[in-house]
């Protein structure tokens, strides 16, 4: 039996952390209907266009995909539609502030379950520059060799 307090990973926006320089991160709850928790669940979300957007006070993460449950019929509802993140109104204020700076955003980088509930890690990102993914690239390719030819020598 698994711990109640493990955080199991169900969806990961792993191109955010390619395309933009992760600057914070916050844990926030996230407002989901019952056929879409099941479907969340069952890891059938995707993150990879979706972004956080601040309306009214409020938090909503827009295109998120959620799959539509197969067997919700009638009560699934719209796969793209907004979804409220369940914030406290000081984060809300702290996180307008740095998406008030030019060039930040929020994304979501991924979802989890913890204690039985559906979260999202959301960081506050600034987009990267074609020559800093390369040298990203090039930085990770370094280390690769590097590793490489620790592991020869360990032989």
């Amino acid at each position: 039996m698994a711990k109640k307090n493990e955080n199991k990973t169900l969806a990961e926006n792993r191109k955010a952390w390619h395309d933009y320089f992760v600057e914070e991160s916050m844990e926030a709850g996230i407002e989901l209907v019952g056929t879409e928790v099941k479907s969340v669940k069952a890891a059938r979300a995707n993150l990879k266009d979706s972004y956080g957007e601040v309306r009214n006070g409020e938090i909503f993460i827009r295109n998120m995909h959620v799959s539509p449950y197969e067997q919700g019929n009638i009560f699934n509802v719209d796969p793209l539609r907004d979804r409220k993140l369940l914030l406290h109104k000081s984060e809300i204020k702290r996180l307008l502030g740095f998406v008030s700076q030019d060039g930040y955003t929020l994304i979501p980088l991924s979802l989890y379950l913890k204690n039985g509930r559906v979260k999202v890690n959301l960081g506050v990102c600034k987009g990267k520059k074609n020559y800093d993914k390369r040298d990203a690239m090039l930085e990770k390719a370094h280390k690769r060799d590097i590793e490489r030819e620790f592991k020869e020598r360990m032989r």
